[in-house]
This record gives structure tokens, C-alpha cells and sequence, in this order.
């Protein structure tokens, strides 16, 4: 592709090293601070990319596109001023495509394929079965709303958005899970060739994994998303299919899902097989739990850069506390 923006620079991690917490905290350290202290396209660029150059659907399917916007559920409206979708989709953690930071992974996402796509739900269930784009907006295509949600990620941006779905227990209560389900495992999609961070960074063990509790994954507030700021998914936010999980850190809301695993016992995650001291597998948000590099105390709004406390759960508490005693 003529003129395609170039990745980051970010030299594969030493296998000696990998594993070796005092050198990857130094390796990840630049990631971090990185984060930390970027300059948004959005706000500080004269030249200001146009909305349908960084907001196209993944879906290029007009019978799918006229289904949205859909009716925003009023129990979840946060009711105030969301986060400007621009800032949102160009501003984005998704190292398949952008490793090492967050940042504009817009930009890199053209040759990403997501139609035709399957969704396989496999394990302890009595009724296994692979979903295809049609199968999900047909059968749970009813159920869709728009909620508005607060984000937080881990690295202390957070945002306000609208994003469309539909609970995720839905589609778990379809293959009929058996009392072995304890657990579900998350898996994204592992497209080398189409995805430029993933071969940039061999080190780390892709396909991206995540999991959450049984008991977690058919909250009602854990939603599988097809859309966002009344429109289908853009590919930098995972289309065509993601996870929202709004009182957890941003990572454990896995993005271009392909397959969903239902199990006997807590299956490892991306994060905490590479980083165990610094991501735990609950990983619900909280500011009195610091992050090994920095406080969690605080949270600054990505197209604003307005600081606020960050709120236990996301301020979620009513819906989750009492999944954790």
C-alpha cells in the first residue's frame, strides 16, 4: 500500500528476557510512560484526519448498517457528555496491530479481513456450535441496545462511550453450558499477515487470550458488542465482535473474538503469562490496588485530558460487588 504508515519501532524482546520480570518491567517501561504522556492525534494535529478515513465499519454490509442506531437502554446512560468518537477511534490499545502503546491503530488496520467471520463456542457445553455474522444479528440480533458505559484502561485513559450489543450470557445460554462451566476463555483472531504488530512482536505468545469467571461472563452488564457510537464496529475497536466488561481494566475486553471456550478450571490470560506481578486474572478496577508502576488513584479523559478519581469497579459496584464477598 503506497505511502502506509510506518510501525513504532519496537525490537523483539530477548527470549532469554522474557520471562525475566526486573528486564521486561525496563522493556515495558517505555511503553508505558509512552502512554502516559502522548499527544492525541485528535486534539493536537493541524491536520485532523476526516471521520469516514478512521470510522468506517468493519462490516461492509448495508442491511447490517441499517440496523443501527438501536435504542439506548436508560438503566445504563451515564447521562452526560460522551467521549468525542474521534478521540475514541483513534486512540486505541490493540497490539496485534499497534504494539507497545496505545495509539493510532486506525491506521494500520486497511488490509484486516472480518467478513466472512465465525465466532466457535466449544467446552462444557451441551450444545457446541460455530456463529457465523449472520447467526449472531439473527438470533440475538433482537436483543441489541445501545449502553453507555465508562472505559478505564490500565494505563490510566479512560472515556465515556455508547456502545451497541447484547448481554453476553445470551450467547453463552444458547450452547447450553453444564455445571463443568466454571470458567470462559476469550481467543482473538491470529492473522500474521494481515495484522503488522504481531509480526513486529514475535515475543509475545499470541493468539491475545482472556478469561473471566462463569459467574463474571454472564453478568448482565458484560456485554458482546457490535457497534459503537451508533454504528457498526470500526476494525481498532475489534470488529466485528468484542467484549465489554466495564468494571474490569480494558485488556480483559477482548476485541475480534473467534472463539469462546467454556471450562472446568481458570485458564491463563495474555497479560498475567507475561507480566504475573503486574496483572492479576480478576483485574477489577480499583483505586487503592496501584499498579507496580504507577498509582490507579486517578484517571485522565482522552479527548478532554480532565483528571478524576477513578471509581471502585468503574463505579459499577451495585451490578459486581457482590460477585467478590
Amino acid at each position: 500500500m503506497p505511502n502506509r504508515p510506518r510501525l513504532p519501532d519496537a525490537a523483539p524482546t530477548k527470549p532469554e528476557h522474557f520471562f525475566n520480570r526486573r528486564q521486561f518491567i525496563k522493556i515495558a517501561a517505555i511503553g508505558g510512560a509512552a502512554a502516559t504522556g502522548v499527544t492525541l492525534g485528535y486534539q493536537g494535529s493541524p491536520l485532523r484526519p476526516d471521520r469516514k478515513d478512521v470510522l468506517h465499519p468493519g462490516l461492509d454490509r448495508p442491511e447490517l448498517i441499517n440496523l443501527f442506531p438501536v435504542e439506548r437502554n436508560r438503566r445504563f446512560d451515564l447521562k452526560g457528555k460522551l467521549t468525542h468518537e474521534m478521540a475514541a477511534g483513534t486512540y486505541n490499545n490493540f497490539y496485534e496491530f499497534y504494539p507497545g502503546r496505545a495509539g493510532p491503530v486506525w491506521k494500520f488496520v486497511d488490509e484486516f479481513e472480518v467478513d466472512p467471520w465465525t465466532i466457535e463456542v466449544t467446552g462444557a457445553c451441551r450444545k457446541p456450535r460455530k456463529f457465523g455474522i449472520e447467526d449472531i444479528f439473527k438470533q440475538f440480533g433482537m436483543h441489541q441496545e445501545e449502553r453507555t458505559y465508562r472505559f478505564r484502561c490500565v494505563e490510566r485513559w479512560a472515556m465515556d462511550v455508547p456502545w451497541t450489543g447484547f448481554e453476553l450470557n445470551r450467547l453463552l445460554k444458547a450452547v447450553e453450558p453444564t455445571s463443568d462451566a466454571k470458567f470462559v476463555r476469550f481467543v482473538t483472531a491470529h492473522r500474521p499477515r494481515q495484522m503488522p504488530g504481531v509480526r513486529q512482536s514475535p515475543q509475545y505468545p499470541w493468539p491475545y487470550f482472556e478469561g473471566l469467571r462463569m459467574d463474571e461472563a454472564m453478568n448482565e452488564l458484560t456485554l458482546l458488542v457490535t457497534g459503537v457510537y451508533g454504528r457498526l464496529l470500526p476494525r481498532q475497536h475489534g470488529a466485528p465482535f468484542r467484549l465489554i466488561v466495564p468494571w474490569k481494566y480494558g485488556y480483559k475486553s477482548a476485541k475480534s473474538i473467534v472463539r469462546i471456550e467454556l471450562l472446568g478450571k481458570q485458564p491463563p490470560t495474555f497479560w498475567n503469562t507475561v507480566s504475573p506481578h503486574e496483572y492479576g486474572f480478576l483485574s477489577n478496577i480499583n483505586p487503592k490496588i496501584p499498579h507496580p508502576r504507577w498509582s490507579q488513584a486517578m484517571e485522565w479523559m482522552l479527548d478532554t485530558r480532565e483528571q478524576r478519581p477513578t471509581l471502585v469497579y468503574g463505579g459499577y459496584g451495585e451490578h459486581v460487588a457482590k460477585l467478590y464477598g
